[in-house]
């Protein structure tokens, strides 16, 4: 089985629907044994080789945290854009579902090719999945992924280190703002090769007096030992 079948069968093989309703419970979801140690390695390796990224950025000098990360360029390694492509439609159909929650006219395409043409149209063409590294001391400063006027509701951010083996600490934080209401903290421990899928911007939570917008930001906690290594995958391209 070549690498474009097997990453397109294990993203269709979870269970959406399942997915689909923890998310709309609690905000997000996860994905266990998205990505093989393998692939972990794989995508650690790449981290070397700066031909495949388009930009680095050190998050202390911009005070987004402590830690760097590089936003990978045109083209894409395959199994990121099989991942990115394979993801769209699932996590389109919810975003669709949240969007008719919350009373909005919005509607994603199926596709995630026709999505990036429509953020091209708005002038959003440079790709925006990206490989973060945190050594002893490093975080990333709560924060939302927001690159235009054009953004896709979901991301999805893969662990590609191994807990308690290769890093210590370094646990993945949401923050959930709600209207006239004291915050919401939630701590997701990941295992290597694992997924968690969560809102770009807001959530829809039901409320007395029907569904309103829930703020999310999100962020990576201080890494306490060793180096960690992560992937993000964003849909949207950036200006």
């Amino acid at each position: 089985m070549n690498l474009t079948t097997d990453i397109r069968q294990r993203i269709a093989n979870y269970d959406w629907d399942a997915i689909g309703h923890t998310m709309d419970e609690q905000g997000y979801g996860l994905l266990s044994s998205a990505l093989t140690a393998q692939e972990c390695d794989e995508l650690i390796a790449l981290y070397a080789d700066n031909s495949k990224f388009r930009t680095r950025i050190d998050m202390q000098r911009h005070r987004f945290g402590l830690g760097e990360y590089k936003y990978l360029a045109y083209p894409l390694p395959l199994i990121v854009q099989e991942l990115r492509e394979a993801l769209y439609p699932h996590l389109a159909e919810i975003a669709n579902h949240w969007a008719e929650l919350l009373g909005e006219n919005t509607r994603y395409p199926d596709t995630l090719a026709d999505f990036l043409q429509y953020c091209h149209e708005h002038g959003q063409t440079r790709p925006t999945p990206l490989i973060l590294q945190y050594q002893e001391g490093g975080y990333n400063s709560l924060h939302q992924d927001l690159y235009g006027e054009v953004a896709f509701p979901f991301q999805v951010v893969f662990l590609l280190s191994q807990r308690n083996e290769q890093y210590t600490g370094g646990e993945s934080l949401l923050i959930e703002q709600r209207p006239r209401a004291q915050s919401i903290g939630r701590v997701i421990t990941l295992e290597r090769g694992s997924a968690m899928i969560f809102p770009t911007h807001h959530r829809p939570v039901a409320g007395t007096r029907g569904w309103y917008r829930a703020n999310v930001r999100h962020g990576v906690s201080p890494v306490t030992g060793g180096m960690r290594y992560g992937m993000g995958i964003i849909f949207h391209d950036a200006k």
